[in-house]
């Protein structure tokens, strides 16, 4: 039974998507760095685990019985690093998306027995990754000086959450939809 890889995220909507997804294709032009555009650009609920194929739709069919009704905003704003080899754009403090994120890993231990992201000692950064892995220590400085004045501050609605699943990238196996009134 082969296993494939999952997560978990809020994928940033239009025309959002495609500014992020802009200033990672800059970062492979200029510097050849690939390894962000493996995934869409995405806020990450609940990191990677691995999954039975065929099992897909039970966890599909679990995953959609997961409610979390409140609408809320996500404000982006400006770029950060996790040293030495992370840039990101950066997500303001929000209650609710933490409240989230706690209830839809409480969730994914209790249903579908994922434990991986229970143990995660980092606790929960929100952020949108534009460039990691494959920078290279001698580039981080000069991107990390770049990025340190670049200016960005941007909004969107929650909408809901996605599935998504490794094949050659990472790809979306599924949309929640955010049942709020």
């Amino acid at each position: 039974m082969p296993l494939k890889k999952y997560f978990i995220a809020i994928v940033i909507p239009q025309p959002l998507f495609d500014k992020i997804e802009a200033v990672k294709n800059s970062l492979l032009k200029s510097h050849q760095l690939k390894c962000a555009l493996r995934s869409p650009s995405h806020i990450t609920l609940h990191r990677p685990f691995v999954w039975k194929e065929e099992k897909e739709k039970i966890l599909i069919e679990s995953l959609s019985s997961f409610r979390f009704e409140e609408n809320f905003e996500v404000v982006l704003k400006n770029y950060n690093f996790f040293e030495p080899r992370v840039i990101y754009v950066d997500v303001c403090k929000n209650e609710i998306l933490n409240k989230l994120h706690l209830e839809l890993t409480r969730f994914a231990k209790q249903k579908l027995k994922l434990f991986n992201d229970v143990d995660d000692k980092r606790g929960f950064h929100p952020h949108v990754t534009i460039a990691f892995r494959d920078i290279k220590k001698n580039l981080f400085p000069i991107l990390k000086e770049k990025f340190i004045s670049e200016e960005l501050n941007e909004t969107f609605n929650y909408q809901g959450f996605t599935l998504l699943k490794l094949s050659d990238k990472w790809e979306e196996a599924h949309f929640f939809e955010n049942k709020s009134p």
